[in-house]
């Protein structure tokens, strides 16, 4: 039998004030002692003391109980219940604890929802911004390869405009040279002495 530290508390005041009433007893009447009075102070001694641990123990297995509940419930175990058959203090103790395990319960399930609703919405969140981040960079793809193709075309119409710069001055070179030699034709011509 295993007695708790509590059992011995409540005991052991009990079962002190009880062999200390029987010492006084004893005391008293003294001078009237006899083998059957012997007899009943023993019994009355035993008596006592087992009335003193019964009523440790009494007091002490709803405490034992609640206290073995409340450390399962501080491990995290929500479901855990008290029942206690009484009427008094510890089983309305039991009730209020039962009440409190419930609302964390609750308040955890609740907050598990929430949790998940959260997340929910964070993943359409991110999925929306994600496809939102693939469209602008493929509009920035597409447009560094328009800008791309455009800085080739101008450099192509460069290009070609230096040649038709360079084919228009060797043009303008040629027209001066064929007027140089029509100018020089001309002024033969116009001068019969040349000839």
């Amino acid at each position: 039998m295993n007695i708790s530290a509590i059992t011995v508390k409540i005991a052991l005041p009990i079962i002190i004030i009880g062999i200390f009433t029987i010492v006084v007893f004893i005391a008293l009447e003294s001078s009237k002692t006899n083998t059957g009075f012997y007899i009943v102070v023993f019994l009355l001694s035993v008596f006592i003391f087992l009335f003193g641990f019964a009523t440790g123990q009494n007091f002490a297995m709803p405490i034992r109980k609640i206290l073995k509940r409340a450390t399962e419930l501080s491990q995290g175990d929500l479901t855990t219940r008290v029942y206690l058959e009484t009427k008094d203090e510890f089983g309305e103790l039991a009730k209020i604890f039962n009440r409190i395990a419930e609302d964390l319960e609750k308040s955890r399930s609740e907050s598990e929802k929430t949790e998940k609703s959260v997340d929910i919405k964070v993943r359409a969140k991110t999925q929306n911004l994600e496809e939102t981040i693939g469209a602008l960079e493929q509009k920035v793809r597409n447009r560094t390869i328009e800008l791309e193709r455009l800085l080739e075309e101008s450099e192509n119409l460069k290009e070609g405009s230096r040649n038709k710069e360079k084919e228009a001055i060797a043009l303008k070179a040629e027209i001066s040279k064929l007027k140089e030699d029509l100018g020089i034709d001309k002024s033969r011509k116009e001068d019969p002495n040349n000839i």
